[in-house]
């Protein structure tokens, strides 16, 4: 027991060792894609604790100050209103980052095991599988999520499911290609040989294997998930008042009073290209490192 504990201690910092010495290696080689890291860290922070960041309330509304630019008072202006947008901004970016992580776990969840089955197993099963994700792929996605959200109504609930089946399964492709490779390396036959059991065998041969597809799906449908919740919100589907989104401010006082108030448009715009651009950067260059046939990996 004494060895064990050392060794489990040791493998701690190697671990740590690891991560530090890939974050280093993808500085060097991926500036762009560190770079994209940073921002959508500091965007996730900022969301995380947007209640103690925000210098005013979100629906706090002040008459006296209505359509402020840009101050020392108010870094990025008040609205219609007279509420401060850094404050909403900030509120804004909290729950996009909550749908975008939530709906992109959902999402991957749904790509592992619709890519897990079809891919391993093949045959039939594969068959039927690939038949309802192209009947699905078929739909255009933004008019497929404006009829289901109509549906079955406005809110992060909805938003976070009907987002998540949406590119969870779409996203089975990637992991069925993954999943297609991997099946066919010898130590996936050789521990059929001796054997081993078929959820043995996914869970400790395959899914380990196609965690950097994984991985990369994930931070990718985080960009494509916020930015659909953005013109959810926009077409006034998406998380309703009072609520602060990005893509309702965009919608609401941002296009009334865009040329009076220019910052209105622009504060939560800017916000959602930086978050986006950044998380798709940052997941291209992530699937460069960890795939083993992309030059510069390990």
């Amino acid at each position: 027991m004494t060895a064990i504990a050392a060794k489990a201690a040791s493998a701690r910092p190697a671990r740590r060792g690891l991560v530090i010495t890939f974050a280093l290696k993808l500085w060097r080689e991926k500036r762009l894609g560190a770079v994209g890291g940073i921002l959508f860290l500091l965007f996730l922070v900022c969301g995380i604790f947007a209640q103690w960041l925000a210098p005013y309330g979100i629906n706090e509304t002040n008459l006296a100050y209505r359509l402020t630019p840009p101050s020392l008072a108010f870094p990025f202006g008040t609205d219609h209103l007279g509420r401060d947008m850094l404050s909403r901004v900030l509120m804004g970016a909290q729950l996009s980052m909550l749908v975008g992580f939530l709906a992109a776990g959902l999402a991957t969840v749904i790509s592992v095991v619709l890519g897990l089955a079809s891919g391993y197993f093949g045959g039939k099963v594969d068959m039927l599988i690939q038949r309802m994700v192209d009947a699905w792929m078929t739909f255009p996605d933004l008019v497929l999520l404006v009829v289901v959200i109509s549906i079955v109504g406005a809110g992060i609930v909805q938003i976070v499911v009907v987002l998540g089946l949406l590119y969870g399964i779409a996203g089975s492709r990637i992991v069925r290609g993954a999943v297609i490779s991997a099946r066919e390396q010898m130590y996936i036959h050789a521990a059929q040989s001796i054997g081993g059991g078929t959820f043995y065998i996914l869970w400790r041969h395959v899914l380990p294997n196609i965690m950097p597809v994984v991985i990369v799906l994930f931070t990718t449908r985080i960009g494509a998930v916020i930015l659909s919740e953005a013109a959810l919100s926009f077409l006034g589907l998406g998380v309703p008042p009072p609520a602060p989104t990005w893509g309702g401010m965009l919608s609401g006082a941002g296009r009334t009073y865009m040329y009076v108030g220019p910052w209105l448009a622009v504060a939560p715009g800017l916000c959602l290209t930086i978050v986006v651009y950044s998380v798709n950067v940052f997941g291209d260059a992530l699937r460069d490192q960890l795939d083993p046939r992309m030059k510069g990996s390990r």
